[in-house]
């Protein structure tokens, strides 16, 4: 009997130090036996100490009828085993991984350690975070067994101050022995007495008692801790500051997430923060962004205290401010932004890699575009891709893309890296870096290695893609971008199955990723025959897109203008229309039709109502120009003239339409009628005279945040809808932002006169 209990005793003491069982076993265990259901989520708020008590009441009963016997069951009072000391595992039961911190949130390579290398920069951290490093006189295994038999004999006498003290010299074990501990009854017992005692323990009381469930390994689910939540929470007024930030940094080191602790912690803090000194102000920021937890009032009230110790401000916690907010997105000003990145900028070598991708982050969250700093990534950048990590890779490459930043060399370094560890990228990492440079509308030298890996690997990664379905549209239509249609993907993505799975498991609206990818396999793809989306879908996409699109241009005043002057040209609203002739691509079209002649249809019945169709009759309008400006449209120079002098010389005289304001300019300039330079122009044809149009504009009105940063280059989907607007026979017209918004401070004929030459000028 005794050697069968030892090698049980044996084979459980392994199974909890086997990280790759140590999750199964757990789930079996005494402390996921008597856990809530709730499974390391946040608890359910307002629940009372007696409440919470009577929850862990048969703390001690549960566990026995659960675990497998040990040999303390014959030799009462003797709970650890000296043979498994002889194989103590690796594994860190204080760590957050080992206590089964929720990694959900928590991306990989931001390790627990890289987080919290700030606290290490200033001694005045020391007095409100918690270190793994503080050591404490080891507690011999026997002391500790003797410990486990007092509370055996005087459960019923103990005081809550020899419970804390008892609980805090257990943890001064040997860590081989801890899992060995959390298998023992009478630790167990010693857990519930100081849940029933828990009233009377103090600030420091409840500090010690967490520093020994962090050496521990407490698990974090276990029920046991939602009384300890409620007794924070009582607490906090009687905490000082420090104290408070102790507390929450147990916490995290547990790997709990305690909101309700929080909210009264903002609500403490709302009302002392200007006090806080620099390693308080930067220890909250770190802890606010670990939880995902925040008051926003209480967060600009810490932009503030910011600003006040800017020139104090290492560059790591320069990093761990940019991380707090952006994990509570949470924005930062961009004054604020700005002087962080002119400290970055002023030593940017020395900055280290998790730092840098913490501020980069925040960039892409603000979008600010700091050009300095900017500048100086596209020089590091290139140098660091190589040893940072694949997440950090795709953080960085997801910073160019969000602020339309392409710099070659960077984008250069992520690809020439990639392929080798393609195996480490997360579906989010393949889906952000394809759209990245989907975006940029960039392929490296390297492109037919660096797809073909990426693709492969999205093969691979089918399972995680089912489970995070957002990911897979993301990939796709950064391929698209590029020409690149992996169709047995878009097949599957379109497939009602897939469909289906993204509109039940994921927050994102994907209707429209699905309907552009849908819209564009039909036209790049002319031999698709795989799934699509249904009509009902279809419709749902394009009627959400165009009420996006409609409402953004409808509130520019610079648009309503360009659409009157092209209908006061060409003689009214029939002959211009404003809709989308691709939903799909998201942005909004003026089309314009040619008849052979090149003179304008009246296409738009929209804008016509029906009983004036008929009505219609060829008829000519007059209008004046000058000769100056008849010169200008003859020979095609009005270009050069509107990128001069933005004021008229001395003695020019101002050109004005006559009478009439519909004015339809014919596909060429008629006779000049005299020289002052009037003229005749052909006006509408009716309907029966109607041609096939000979030539169909499509006239993109551009502003700066459809092409990559300081530059003419069109971004990839803006790049993509020129391609398939050519496939179906239109021409493009450009009314760039740099030529038509300067220009609309000039004179009306001048803007008419541009617009002509744009119109007419593309359809020779």
């Amino acid at each position: 009997m005794a050697a069968t209990l030892k090698s049980l005793k044996l084979l459980r003491y392994q199974a909890f130090c086997s990280p790759s069982a140590f999750g199964a076993v757990r789930s079996v265990s005494y402390w996921n036996a008597s856990s809530t259901q709730h499974g390391g989520q946040d608890p359910p708020g307002h629940i009372s100490l007696c409440h919470s008590a009577k929850k862990v009441k048969n703390i001690c009963s549960t566990f026995s009828s659960r675990r497998i016997p040990t040999t303390s069951s014959a030799r009462p009072g003797l709970e650890f085993s000296k043979t498994s000391s002889s194989k103590a595992s690796t594994l860190q039961l204080g760590s957050p991984r080992a206590t089964g911190i929720d990694e959900e949130n928590v991306e990989v390579f931001d390790s627990f350690e890289n987080l919290r290398v700030f606290l290490q920069l200033r001694p005045e951290y020391r007095v409100h975070s918690y270190s793994a490093s503080e050591t404490s006189q080891l507690l011999s295994v026997s002391e500790g067994e003797l410990i486990l038999h007092k509370v055996r004999v005087n459960q019923n006498n103990l005081q809550a101050q020899v419970i804390v003290d008892y609980l805090c010299k257990l943890s001064s074990l040997p860590a081989e022995q801890h899992p060995v501990l959390l298998g023992s009854t009478s630790f167990a017992l010693l857990c519930q007495l100081s849940v029933r005692k828990i009233k009377l323990f103090d600030t420091q009381d409840l500090i010690n008692v967490l520093k020994a469930f962090v050496i521990l390994g407490i698990p974090h689910s276990h029920s046991m801790l939602d009384v300890y939540e409620t007794k924070c929470c009582h607490q906090v007024w009687e905490m000082s500051v420090d104290q408070l930030l102790l507390v929450a940094d147990l916490w995290r080191y547990i790997g709990r997430k305690v909101p309700r602790f929080l909210n009264i912690c903002c609500s403490y803090l709302n009302l002392r923060w200007k006090d806080l000194s620099l390693s308080q102000l930067v220890h909250l920021i770190y802890v606010i962004g670990e939880n995902r937890q925040v008051s926003q009032d209480l967060m600009q009230k810490l932009e503030s205290l910011i600003l006040k110790y800017i020139d104090l401000i290492n560059l790591e916690e320069v990093g761990t401010i940019c991380l707090g907010f952006f994990k509570s997105k949470t924005n930062l000003s961009e004054f604020v932004m700005r002087k962080i990145g002119d400290l970055a900028c002023a030593d940017m070598q020395h900055l280290s890699s998790h730092s840098l991708v913490n501020i980069v982050k925040m960039f892409r969250f603000t979008h600010v575009d700091h050009i300095n700093f900017m500048k100086q990534i596209g020089e590091i950048a290139p140098q660091r891709i190589p040893s940072l990590g694949v997440q950090g890779v795709m953080h960085l490459t997801l910073y160019c893309s969000a602020l339309r930043f392409l710099d070659e060399g960077v984008m250069n370094a992520v690809a020439a890296s990639l392929p080798p560890r393609v195996a480490q990228c997360r579906s989010k990492d393949v889906a952000k870096i394809l759209w990245s440079f989907g975006t940029l509308n960039y392929k490296p030298p390297n492109a037919e290695e660096f797809y073909s890996s990426l693709i492969n690997e999205i093969h691979r990664k089918m399972p995680e893609f089912n489970q995070y379905p957002e990911h897979l549209p993301t990939c796709l239509l950064g391929l698209a971008f590029l020409e690149y249609f992996p169709v047995e993907l878009i097949d599957f993505a379109l497939s009602p199955g897939f469909v289906r799975l993204a509109q039940e498991r994921t927050k994102f609206d994907l209707i429209k990723e699905l309907y552009t990818l849908d819209g564009t396999v039909v036209i790049e793809c002319p031999d698709y025959r795989g799934n699509r989306l249904s009509t009902h879908l279809q419709r749902e996409g394009s009627e959400l897109l165009w009420y996006l699109a409609e409402k953004d241009m409808n509130s520019k005043p610079e648009f309503l203008e360009t659409v009157f002057l092209l209908e006061t040209m060409l003689g009214g609203p029939q002959y211009v229309k404003h809709h989308m002739i691709l939903p799909h691509t998201r942005s909004s079209d003026l089309e314009v039709q040619l008849d052979v002649n090149l003179k304008p249809l009246p296409f738009n019945r929209e804008a016509t109502p029906a009983e004036n169709v008929a009505k219609l009759k060829c008829e000519h309008v007059g209008v004046s120009l000058t000769d100056d400006l008849m010169n200008q449209l003859l020979k095609g120079k009005a270009r050069g003239h509107f990128q001069g002098k933005t004021e008229s010389e001395p003695g020019q005289q101002h050109m004005e339409l006559e009478n009439k304001a519909a004015v339809p300019l014919g596909g060429s300039l008629r006779n000049v009628a005299d020289k002052s330079g009037a003229m005749e122009m052909a006006g509408l044809c009716p309907p029966a005279c109607m041609q096939t149009p000979r030539m169909k504009l499509a006239i993109q009105f551009t502003n700066r945040n459809q092409y990559c940063y300081g530059t003419r280059d069109l971004l990839g989907l803006h790049n993509m809808k020129r391609r398939q607007l050519a496939r179906l026979g239109y021409r493009v017209v450009e009314l760039s932002y740099w030529e038509w918004l300067p220009l609309l401070k000039r004179t009306r004929l001048e803007k008419l006169a541009f617009l002509h030459e744009k119109v007419f000028t593309s359809a020779l």
